[in-house]
């Protein structure tokens, strides 16, 4: 009855996990001025108390005193001057979240908003109207006192606030450029992975793979759990699922990636062991449900944003943006190889397993990364030619049992643009990547093949222009 009195907004937060409470929080937009405007309440009580309860005034030079009448005429004034600077930076706030959801993507939205200057720099100046408007009430009744800390205080407010102002048109003019967009997304992404792909399921990894991949196979038939509701698979509380799985000594398997979409009763989870004490609400409790994909955990969702930029630059022709989104791309696409290498097993403090993952593919995560940016380039070799050479930088980094996999991708990319009019030098170039490629995957004689029937394609459409 309580829940149902609080208003949805914030009962939303109330019913979440901690882990994406706090994550939610970070994204909105006015939790950090909340800080500030509690610290500016107690500043100015702190203020108030030292002027007009202590005998503060009387221990600084007259120089430093303030009349009462002249400190509510500097703190009248301020408040114009710094309510003035907030409906600035609040305008310019909302022309940055327009030319980003226009020109980008609308995920871009929450990566302006979320970031830590835009939000210090609101805070900055919510802090500073707060703090003028409640010692002007305090001190309007006053007409004998002298002040110092009041009048002080505010002046340095206000400095604050210009300085301030100055910086968050710096911020915002930088932050919207779009090498720094990119970069910025790329390392929050590889910060996020490396959170909850290697520190978060560390103590639980095994080093013997082999081992538990043989007791699977002996485990015989499982029993499903099915999804409560509709909705993306969010997080998932691994520390608490495999301690209950040791509790009640089953073994766990989870059937459906993070960040895959479900319908109510499809299968989410897997398990082996006695079943007639099993409270199956517990382990749904462990896996967060929602409308929307998340990044805490998915390691797609840094791909579809870096990919739904270079797609939205192939429409607004801006080939540079495209070109940097996918470098981006191939190096998040790096790290996120190095993060494929754990095997999907997880144990408990005596090594008994206790969890098994969904085991990802590097080719899956590739195909998300490029699949949807070189359809959309139709028609630009250049762009195909740009993510040849990304998928050879990859090549000459990753692991060698990938190599095969970004040569039948590039392959696949060249295919569905053979029937393309190609210029002479977009040609050569195209197949000097294309070598370059297959020199590093060790496929030169595949490559041959496919030069040949590029050039047979070539030379067929050159002969019909002629004829036209």
């Amino acid at each position: 009855m309580l829940m149902k009195m609080i208003p949805p907004g914030v009962r939303k937060y109330i019913t979440m996990s901690k882990r994406l409470r706090q994550h939610e929080l970070k994204l909105t937009l006015w939790y950090m001025p909340t800080l500030y405007i509690s610290a500016s309440v107690l500043l100015a009580i702190l203020t108030l108390i030292l002027d007009l309860k202590t005998p503060l005034p009387d221990f600084v030079t007259v120089a430093l005193q303030s009349k009462a009448s002249v400190t509510r005429l500097l703190v009248t004034t301020l408040i114009g001057g710094i309510l003035t600077l907030t409906a600035y930076t609040l305008n310019s706030i909302l022309v940055v979240l327009t030319t980003f959801s226009g020109q980008f993507s609308p995920r871009m939205l929450m990566n302006f908003v979320s970031d830590r200057r835009t939000q210090h720099v609101l805070g900055i100046f919510n802090f500073a109207f707060v703090y003028v408007v409640l010692v002007f009430i305090f001190i309007t009744g006053q007409n004998e006192e002298q002040y110092f800390a009041v009048p002080l205080t505010t002046v340095l407010l206000a400095l604050t606030a210009g300085i301030t102002f100055i910086y968050f048109i710096n911020h915002s003019t930088t932050w919207m450029q779009v090498h720094n967009i990119t970069y910025n997304m790329k390392t929050i992404s590889k910060k996020i992975l490396d959170y909850s792909v290697t520190e978060e399921l560390e103590p639980y990894r095994t080093d013997d793979a082999l081992f538990h991949e043989q007791q699977v196979r002996e485990l015989g038939t499982a029993h499903k759990i099915l999804a409560p509701e509709s909705g993306y698979v969010q997080i998932v509380d691994h520390k608490q699922m495999i301690e209950q799985a040791r509790q009640d000594d089953i073994v766990l398997k989870l059937e459906a990636r993070i960040g895959s979409y479900l319908l109510e009763q499809n299968p989410i989870l897997s398990y082996w062991g006695e079943t007639k004490d099993i409270d199956e609400s517990k382990y749904l409790s462990f896996i967060e449900i929602g409308q929307k994909q998340r990044e805490i955990q998915d390691l797609e969702h840094g791909l579809n944003k870096l990919s739904e930029i270079a797609i939205k630059a192939v429409g607004n022709n801006d080939p540079k943006t495209v070109s940097n989104s996918i470098h981006q791309l191939a190096e998040l696409l790096l790290h996120i190889s190095k993060l494929l290498t754990y095997p999907p097993y997880l144990v408990d403090n005596q090594k008994q397993l206790r969890f098994i993952v969904q085991e990802e593919s590097f080719e899956f995560y590739l195909y998300k990364g490029y699949a949807y940016i070189r359809h959309y380039a139709e028609g630009n070799i250049q762009l195909i030619t740009e993510i040849i050479r990304a998928l050879n930088l990859l090549a000459n980094s990753v692991d060698t049992r990938y190599h095969q996999t970004l040569w039948d991708f590039a392959c696949n990319t060249v295919y569905g643009f053979q029937s393309l009019h190609i210029y002479e030098l977009d040609k050569q170039y195209l197949l000097d990547e294309l070598k370059a490629l297959a020199q590093t995957t060790n496929n030169e004689q595949t490559y041959e093949d496919l030069k040949s029937r590029i050039l047979s394609e070539y030379d067929q459409e050159a002969n019909l222009n002629r004829k036209k």
